[in-house]
C-alpha cells in the first residue's frame, strides 16, 4: 500500500478536496422521519454512503456513534466499511489522545487492525504531542493517517491554542511538531484548524493535509478559504456537514448539496 499522504493526495486530485461528514444527529435523525434507534441510524448511514460514494474522503463523527453504545459502534464499522468498499478513504473524527499504554490501545483501535479502524483518526495533543506517539507508530506501519487538532473555532479552545510559548502560539507549535513528524512519515500527519479561525497558523511548511471544519451552517465560506493559512493547493480539505445533511433523506438531495459544495472549493486541488 501506498502511505496515507500519497493515497489521499491521489484521491482529492481525482475527487476534489472536500470532506462531507456523517453526523447523525439525534434532530437530524427526526426530521428525515427516521427512528432514533440503531436502525434509524444505520438508515441514515445508508443514504450518506450512497450520496458521498464519489467523493475522496467522508468524515464519520464518532460521537453520534458512539450515543447508541455497541449498537452504535456497529453501525460505525459497516459505514466505514461500505464507504472504503466504494474507494472512498475514511476519517474517523474521534479525537482520541491520552498517554502510554491507553494511547496505544486507541492507536490499536483507530489505526491498528480494529474493524474500527479507518483510512485516518483525528487526535488531540493537548496532553502534549509526544503523547501521540504511539497513534503515529501504529497508523504508519498499516498506511494511515492522523489529523492533529491545532486550532479549533471554539470560543474555549482559544485561551490554551491562542496562549504564546517561545514566541509563538501553542497551534502553531502544534503545527510545526506535526511538520517534523511527516520529514519520516511522508506527509501522513494532518492538522485541523477550523474554518472560522480568523488568525489561522501557518501550515505552509507542514508538509501534510489541513482538515478545515465549519465550512456552511457554522460560518466558514468556501470562497474565503484561498490561501488560508498558507496553505498550498490541494492541501486544505474543506469538512461540511448540517449543510448538506439538512437535504436528506432523499440520496439525489444529499448529493447535490455536497456535490455544490465540492465545485465551491474546486479552486483548491
Amino acid at each position: 500500500m501506498a502511505g496515507f499522504g500519497r493515497r489521499l493526495a491521489d484521491a482529492v486530485s481525482r475527487r476534489g478536496p472536500l470532506c462531507p461528514g456523517i453526523d447523525p444527529h439525534p434532530e437530524l435523525i427526526r426530521a428525515w422521519g427516521l427512528t432514533v434507534d440503531a436502525d434509524g441510524l444505520a438508515k441514515f448511514c445508508d443514504v450518506c454512503v450512497a450520496a458521498f460514494a464519489d467523493f475522496a474522503v467522508v468524515k464519520p463523527q464518532v460521537a453520534f456513534f458512539e450515543a447508541f453504545g455497541a449498537q452504535g459502534f456497529a453501525v460505525l464499522e459497516r459505514t466505514i466499511g461500505a464507504l472504503q468498499a466504494v474507494g472512498v478513504l475514511v476519517l474517523a473524527d474521534a479525537k482520541r489522545g491520552d498517554i502510554g499504554s491507553t494511547m496505544a490501545a486507541y492507536a490499536d483501535a483507530w489505526a491498528g487492525d480494529s474493524p474500527l479502524a479507518a483510512d485516518a483518526v483525528t487526535a488531540s495533543p493537548y496532553l502534549g504531542f509526544g503523547s501521540l506517539q504511539p497513534l503515529f507508530d501504529t497508523a504508519a506501519a498499516h498506511d494511515r493517517g492522523v489529523f492533529v487538532l491545532a486550532a479549533t473555532s471554539n470560543p474555549e479552545g482559544a485561551s490554551v491554542q491562542r496562549a504564546e510559548v517561545g514566541g509563538q502560539t501553542v497551534a502553531q507549535s502544534i503545527v510545526d511538531a506535526a511538520a517534523a513528524a511527516n520529514r519520516e512519515l511522508s506527509g501522513s500527519v494532518g492538522v485541523v484548524v477550523g474554518a472560522t479561525v480568523s488568525d489561522p497558523p501557518d501550515v505552509s511548511a507542514l508538509g501534510g493535509p489541513v482538515l478545515v471544519p465549519g465550512v456552511g451552517a457554522q460560518g466558514g465560506r468556501p470562497e474565503a478559504l484561498g490561501g488560508f493559512g498558507g496553505a498550498h493547493p490541494g492541501q486544505l480539505l474543506p469538512a461540511v456537514s448540517r449543510d448538506v445533511l439538512r437535504a436528506g433523506p432523499d440520496v439525489a438531495a444529499v448529493r447535490a448539496a455536497a456535490e455544490r459544495f465540492r465545485d465551491a472549493v474546486a479552486y483548491l486541488a
